[in-house]
């Protein structure tokens, strides 16, 4: 079965910098999109960037231009490298993924287990 796996976060001061990784495991399957959501305590969970087919990123508002995406096709891999931190990026960060599995007629979202990262002020 697919697995996303996801690595990093943790605690960090305001203005620092962190990464996180999803690597995606199960045998034989399709990119089609990944992304990277994130739901502080008492929020809904939100978007916070996307990549379609390895090419076109996109972006929440209010983490352009200090986050990241990118993603290692060799690897299965993506990452988001987060900089200059604020307290209102504390959140536990989910991976997502929309995949095609063996000869499935339809993309399957699958998600990580999430990982804590915390922003002191």
């Amino acid at each position: 079965q697919v697995q996303l796996v996801e690595s990093g976060g943790g605690l960090v001061q305001a203005g620092g910098s962190s990464r996180l990784s999803c690597a995606v495991f199960g045998g034989v399957f399709s990119f089609t999109s990944m992304g990277w959501y994130r739901q502080a305590a008492g929020k809904q969970r939100e978007l916070v960037a996307t990549i379609n087919n390895g090419a076109d990123i996109t972006y929440a508002d209010s983490v352009k231009g200090r986050f990241t995406m990118s993603r290692a096709s060799a690897d299965n891999t993506v990452f988001l490298q987060m900089n200059s931190l604020k307290p209102e990026d504390t959140a536990v960060y989910y991976c997502q993924a929309d995949l095609f599995v063996g000869r499935g007629l339809a993309a399957v979202t699958y998600w990580g287990q999430g990982t804590q990262v915390t922003v002191s002020s």
